[in-house]
């Protein structure tokens, strides 16, 4: 019998391959396709902490569990494993065979240890021992020392050794922790190479004088390593009792959970990489050899090292719509009409604009506001730090459990608090993911001395964190609508008090409302093809895995019903096969911006449905968070959202990647004209730069 839907973490697994050849794509900036290289890094990584820690947790569990795609965790793991191996593999081809090469061409040298000329080897000398040395603390393993207990993706150095020490031990090995102080990549000063950009690596340097460490010893073998550990926080609903201080418990032994997964470098001896994967409790299918550095998130930064702006994407300044060019009282603006903010290729401005005069307006009092991931360094925390000092109602629904964001969420709930902001944790249980912001102002006219209240809001499809909107695709709207900013109203009530969920006019709203909203739009198109009408299906998200959704989408192309789906990550449906989806065609579309919007088209018999919204269509966003989709009403942005959302990316035959029933991706080509949908929107919405 053939599974109808695919796995989930191979289907991950997929789209870092399709992110990789970013990496491998001439067309792409050389300094770009390094950062792509990285970013597969930086997203195994997380995949390891969270995905793969979660398969070993339910193998121990040992009950029996069988994925939706058929698969048993222990069936699983060996084809994870493969995958990953064959990943890492090309990645690291890429570095050394085309990468650094062409990078060397280009003036920006890695400089390997056999190569320093005498002059860098005393400046790398000094180096080490005025910076490295009085931070580094070697250990050796003996009864009296034990094995290490080393932080989650920290750099390490496993080192043999022969001889006795003064003590008179001869343990034969010794572990040298990478403070996180320290630079892993070190830029030579430019008298001391030919090339404009020079760079060795910390792990080069130690490697070079770790004899320096062990006075009177011989180092037989030095090896880099670093463990990957289970990242994900567990929080007992029964057993707590305040959330923050529960979680900031977890956070301390974040770094320390079971390890899944070790990297060395491959010229690490088979008896130290045993005796490693003793110490993590590891197998032998969980250890990964690299050739020379083990941690290729290291080189990240390097790009925005380097002053070679031929070697990176051109800058661009992002553009504002002509209504907010014009007006400098943003309120107005939005009372005239509906505005549509579409990132990065439109600035974010406007709504840091929204909330700054929110905050220093007499007329408004009050603020409401949902945050999910915003940064350490937000100026949006920072205007509401400043409206609630100033007296107004501030009420912050801020999601402590935001993956990886919950220490600069918890430091920002103490300082709200502090200037007197109301701060909820949202509902325990539920993360809290839309993404809304209400503004109350009381308005003078029409007669009316006391004034009237009226809303103002902003719903997006992406977090108020300024900077990831320079480089995240998403749609935030501008609104004042009565009708959606009574549902808006509603759903804060819902998450700060007690009650029962009420319908909603026009928001659809997880955990109560959102899957059977979207499997009754689906099921419209249904009815529409099967009374002799066009039916016609296009959504644009981040991953598709939901079993009732995929199973609603294969019956609705069953009776006829066009779709097209446009899914950047995971997709456990199977498009174009025969008797099931023949009418369902899926594409990821992967470019210098990271594909973030969720849009939602119904044809609905002619009156053209289109939605937005903050969630995927992943069971955790139906069930187990709050998030909301929202109507597009103003024909105008409808339009544009059509335009600029979709059918840009429906028409994309550079960056787009066609899903094939397997679960396998092929690059499109432009057999004519080339159309790649975010260098098309650069040049319509951006500013000059």
């Amino acid at each position: 019998m053939t599974v109808l839907t695919l796995n989930r973490e191979l289907a991950l697994l997929q789209f870092q391959r399709r992110v990789l050849a970013q990496a491998a794509d001439p067309t792409v900036p050389l300094l770009e396709r390094l950062r792509f290289l990285c970013i597969v890094s930086s997203n195994l990584d997380e995949f390891f902490e969270i995905r793969v820690a979660g398969i070993r947790e339910q193998q121990r569990q040992e009950n029996g569990t069988v994925a939706d795609d058929g698969l048993t965790p222990a069936e699983l793991l060996p084809k994870v494993s493969a995958e990953v191996h064959d990943i890492i593999a090309r990645q690291y081809a890429l570095l050394y065979d085309d990468i650094l090469p062409a990078l060397e061409r280009e003036g920006v040298v890695f400089l390997r240890r056999k190569l320093w000329s005498e002059a860098q080897q005393q400046w790398i000398g000094h180096y080490f021992h005025r910076e490295m040395l009085p931070v580094l603390t070697p250990i050796g393993l003996d009864p009296a020392h034990p094995f290490p207990r080393l932080l989650n993706k920290s750099l390490n150095f496993a080192v043999e050794l022969e001889g006795r020490d003064a003590f008179g031990r001869n343990s034969g090995a010794a572990i040298v922790q990478a403070p996180r102080a320290l630079p892993r990549v070190i830029r030579l000063p430019g008298e001391l190479s030919e090339a404009p950009y020079t760079f060795v690596f910390l792990s080069s340097v130690l490697h070079d004088h770790v004899d320096a460490l062990f006075s009177g010893m011989r180092v037989l073998g030095c090896y880099q390593f670093r463990v990957t550990r289970n990242s994900d926080l567990f929080v007992d609903e029964e057993e707590v009792k305040d959330l923050r201080a529960s979680l900031k418990g977890e956070l301390q032994q974040r770094h320390y959970g079971d390890a899944v997964r070790l990297e060395v470098a491959d010229n690490c001896s088979g008896k130290m990489a045993d005796f490693l994967l003793q110490q993590f409790k590891l197998g032998p299918a969980d250890l990964y050899r690299v050739p020379g550095i083990v941690n290729l998130v290291r080189l990240i930064d390097v790009p925005d090292w380097v002053d070679r702006p031929q070697l990176k994407y051109p800058p661009f300044q992002p553009g504002l719509p002509r209504v907010l060019d014009k007006r400098s009282d943003i309120f107005a603006a939005i009372r005239n009409q509906d505005i549509l903010l579409h990132h990065p290729f439109q600035s974010f401005a406007p709504v840091i604009e929204l909330l700054r005069a929110a905050a220093d307006d007499p007329q408004v009092v009050a603020i409401k506001m949902t945050v999910y991931r915003t940064g350490t360094d937000s100026v949006l925390m920072e205007h509401l730090v400043r409206a609630a000092q100033k007296g107004k109602e501030v009420t912050v629904v801020l999601e402590l459990m935001a993956r990886f964001d919950e220490e600069a969420n918890i430091s920002w709930a103490t300082r709200l608090e502090a200037a007197g902001a109301h701060i909820v944790y949202g509902v325990f249980g539920y993360k809290v993911h839309a993404k809304l912001l209400m503004l109350v102002r009381r308005e003078h006219g029409n007669g009316n001395e006391s004034g009237v209240l009226r809303r103002y809001m902003h719903l997006g499809t992406g977090n108020y964190h300024p900077r990831t909107t320079r480089f995240y695709t998403d749609f935030g709207l501008l609104t004042c609508d009565d009708g959606i900013g009574e549902d808006v109203a509603e759903v804060f009530k819902q998450i700060t008090g007690l009650g029962q969920a009420t319908t909603l006019r026009h928001l659809w709203q997880a955990p109560f409302s959102l899957q059977t909203r979207v499997i009754a739009a689906i099921r419209g198109e249904i009815d529409n093809v099967r009374a002799g009408r066009r039916g016609r299906v296009i959504v644009k998200v981040n991953a598709l895995l939901e079993p009732e959704v995929i199973e609603t989408l294969y019956e609705a192309s069953c009776a006829g019903v066009k779709i097209d789906l446009i899914v950047r990550g995971p997709c456990a449906l199977r498009p174009g096969v025969a008797g099931l989806s023949e009418n369902i065609r899926v594409r990821s579309v992967i470019g210098r911006f990271l594909e973030h919007h969720r849009i939602l088209y119904f044809l609905a018999d002619g009156e053209h449905h289109i939605y937005l919204s903050s969630a995927d269509w992943m069971q955790r966003n139906f069930f187990r968070r709050i998030e909301i989709v929202f109507p597009v009403l103003d024909p105008r942005i409808k339009r544009r959202i059509m335009r600029e959302g979709l059918r840009a990316y429906l028409g994309d035959n550079c960056q787009a990647w066609e899903m094939h029933a397997d679960g396998s991706y092929s690059r499109q080509n432009p057999r004519s004209t080339p159309r790649n949908a975010q260098n098309l929107l650069l040049a319509e919405l951006a500013a000059s730069s």
